[in-house]
């Protein structure tokens, strides 16, 4: 438990951005497996659209500092290849 003021202060404000953290992330994971079900079902329409919503959700973590630089250049390749290989 911190003692002094300053750290009783980081102690809140890092919890405050854990929570924050976590709901970019969230929706990004959410996000990710509706373009990942949409490409296993076969529905080329459906994919697109989710992969759009994606890669808003997953540019918007980013932005917040929730997702790396490499992480998100990693996920968006792979889930346009995905989507681009649907007959």
């Amino acid at each position: 438990m911190p003692n002094m003021k300053n750290a009783k202060k980081a102690v809140k404000v890092i919890a405050k951005r854990s929570v924050a953290n976590n709901e970019f992330i969230a929706t990004m994971k959410s996000a990710i497996k509706k373009v990942e079900k949409a490409v296993l079902a076969n529905d080329k329409t459906k994919a697109g659209d989710a992969l759009k919503l994606a890669t808003k959700k997953i540019d918007k973590a980013a932005a917040k500092g929730a997702a790396t630089k490499n992480f998100v250049a990693r996920n968006k390749t792979r889930l346009a290849k995905k989507v681009n290989d649907l007959k």
